[in-house]
């Protein structure tokens, strides 16, 4: 049925599409239509940073930023979910228009801006979600927190989010919040990741359970950066490390006449890239650390191209649109015959 309607959603300005994409999926869901989209993976049980889940597959931040969909996700075959990015206050984002779509390049570069509810609002969604895998919450920082200041608005989130959270992630990658990749450089890093862990750790002992702390990096790092975040993440203990955000690199969509538009570039173009930066992580990041492979996964074999580079689970995001919801069944199959092959 996706190849019906995606004529009809690409016909329309791709932020009008996004939201009436999310309003249609909860009627489809509603009314038991949802099969009709996609058939549901079978389950291929995977196990990361102390969590199951039915399959390695999730859903990447960005899509549903207000949790207020999560049901709708995961009946497509998700095996998790991540909502947000949210920030401690309501925000707007950037003005519109600021979602474009490539498509002779299978891509999206987007400038949303970390548009959100806040997150009290947020919660208030998913305590509506019967949710039949784990979410993750993806925070960030308002626009006009200053860096010296970010660990304050971080902790604000994870303290409020804990409760409700499967696992929560640290966003300092998206280009779209001025100056918000300058904590990624390894001592911001170091200090923002151990104000983090600090209170992860207070909050296990006060809530009676330990809720995983990811960070999300940029495909844009140096090997020597790339080598510098894993350094400040052995350090730190985190639990895992989710490779990677958007690009602003344009090189392989210069000829498009989008291309001098500002943002994030995500998907086909994205994928070489992000998986480069992936494999070299893994190799530098302590075993203990797992890593999730995201960027430009648009087939099985793009899926199963992130585990072979040390990934232990994968999102999409971009893939979903172009593909629409049978790449999450071609990815979980796909990922399934490499283990297979792997174990003989």
């Amino acid at each position: 049925m996706y190849a019906l309607v995606k004529p009809l959603l690409f016909g329309l300005d791709a932020e009008t599409a996004h939201d009436a994409g999310l309003r249609g999926l909860d009627l489809a869901r509603r009314c038991g239509l949802t099969g009709l989209l996609a058939q549901r993976p079978k389950p291929l049980p995977t196990r990361a940073f102390g969590l199951n889940f039915e399959n390695p597959v999730g859903l990447a931040a960005g899509l549903d930023k207000n949790g207020a969909h999560v049901d709708a996700l995961f009946a497509l075959g998700f095996g998790f979910v991540e909502v947000g990015t949210v920030t401690p206050r309501p925000q707007p984002g950037n003005p519109r228009p600021r979602l474009f779509r490539m498509h002779a390049h299978q891509a999206i570069i987007n400038r949303m801006g970390f548009n959100n509810v806040g997150i009290d609002a947020l919660l208030d969604n998913l305590g509506r979600a019967r949710r039949r895998g784990p979410v993750g919450i993806n925070i960030g920082r308002n626009k006009d927190t200053p860096n010296e200041h970010a660990l304050d608005d971080y902790l604000h989130c994870m303290e409020r989010a804990y409760p409700a959270a499967d696992y929560l992630v640290v966003n300092v990658s998206s280009p779209n919040t001025q100056g918000l990749r300058e904590l990624q450089a390894e001592q911001p890093l170091r200090r923002l990741l151990g104000g983090l862990r600090e209170a992860q750790e207070r909050l296990a002992a006060r809530h009676g359970r330990r809720v995983p702390l990811l960070v999300k990096i940029a495909p844009d790092l140096s090997e020597p950066e790339i080598d510098a975040t894993a350094t400040a993440c052995n350090a730190s203990g985190i639990d895992g490390v989710i490779a990677t955000n958007t690009t602003i690199d344009r090189i392989l969509v210069r000829d498009h006449p989008l291309a001098a538009e500002a943002g994030g570039l995500s998907g086909a173009p994205l994928y070489a890239r992000s998986t480069t930066v992936l494999r070299r992580l893994r190799s530098r990041l302590d075993a203990g650390i797992a890593t999730v492979g995201v960027g430009g996964i648009l087939s099985g074999a793009d899926a199963a191209g992130k585990f072979a580079a040390g990934a232990n689970l994968v999102q999409v995001y971009t893939g979903l649109i172009y593909r629409g919801p049978g790449l999450i069944a071609e990815a979980v199959d796909a990922i399934r015959r490499r283990r297979e092959a792997a174990t003989g």
